[in-house]
């Protein structure tokens, strides 16, 4: 089983891939195949997002195994599709000497077997702007506010929990722990009032953030050591979690989740052994 590598800076912080393929393709229902991972916090949101806009029809949907081999996300069954084993092929079809390594969420184009996008960031918003352009997930009038959140929030709490999980130095480590945990204080701070993050309604950036939520104490509390508190500890944000849980229950695989995490990451987990709890029956108490 492959080693999941991860670079990292001199100083020891984590420093994520760039994405390579980044077009924008025109809606063209039944044209695209959205390839996911359901432990992936990436993926999971274009699962959100595609459900919500109704697009369940127009972009079918492959799923991967949540273990990969030495070829990267395989499928577990070849693809009815695409006709694929490995989601490499596809990246390989789009640039035969691609050498990084392989994302979800790909777009796949199923004309040709060919990458058009992994860039997660734009791919949820282009399933409004372009695909659904009246969706109220990124209205014009919220997305300036809408974007407020969304950069910190990546840069401190989506890709926050990997800097900490992947940091090689104690003082890149620290710093991720604190500018995490200063994020969902002020996040937590927020919701003392308010149900959603901007205009007291259900946007992009709720879905963002809910995605790295949902995995927090299941995840990355103990293997990431992002430990100061738990998810369940912080009244406002649990609140919140668990309120978009009733909406999006039906798209959290558990399974898929906790041992993607715990049996590929070897550096951190090198025995391979998946935590029991904790209990997901707390998400509907």
């Amino acid at each position: 089983m492959a080693q999941f590598s991860q670079e990292t800076s001199t100083t020891g912080a984590f420093v994520r891939q760039p994405n390579r393929f980044t077009a924008r393709p025109e809606p063209e229902p039944g044209r695209y195949r959205l390839v996911v991972s359901l432990a992936c916090p990436w993926a999971h949101r274009a699962v959100i997002v595609r459900k919500l806009l109704n697009l369940e029809d127009d972009i079918s949907l492959a799923v991967v195994d949540p273990i990969r081999d030495e070829k990267g996300w395989r499928f577990e069954e070849t693809d009815p599709v695409l006709h694929l084993d490995h989601l490499k092929q596809a990246y390989d079809n789009a640039d035969p000497g691609y050498e990084g390594r392989v994302t979800v969420p790909a777009l796949i184009d199923t004309t040709t077997n060919q990458v058009v996008t992994n860039d997660y960031p734009q791919l949820t918003l282009d399933f409004s702007l372009k695909w659904r352009p009246d969706s109220t997930l990124y209205p014009e009038h919220l997305r300036a506010d809408i974007d407020a959140w969304i950069e910190p929030i990546f840069h401190n709490v989506n890709n926050g929990v990997y800097k900490a999980g992947f940091a090689t130095s104690q003082e890149a480590y620290e710093e991720a722990y604190t500018t995490l945990f200063r994020e969902l204080d002020r996040i937590e701070a927020h919701l003392s009032t308010r149900t959603h993050l901007v205009n007291d309604q259900l946007t992009e950036a709720d879905i963002r953030l809910w995605t790295t939520l949902v995995r927090f104490d299941a995840v990355y509390h103990g293997h990431f050591k992002c430990n100061r508190n738990k998810l369940i500890e912080m009244p406002n944000l649990w609140r919140y979690a668990k309120r978009l849980y009733a909406q999006f229950a039906d798209t959290v695989n558990w399974d898929h989740i906790k041992r993607h995490y715990y049996v590929t990451h070897h550096g951190i987990n090198p025995t391979g052994i998946v935590p029991a709890g904790p209990d997901p029956e707390a998400w509907t108490r």
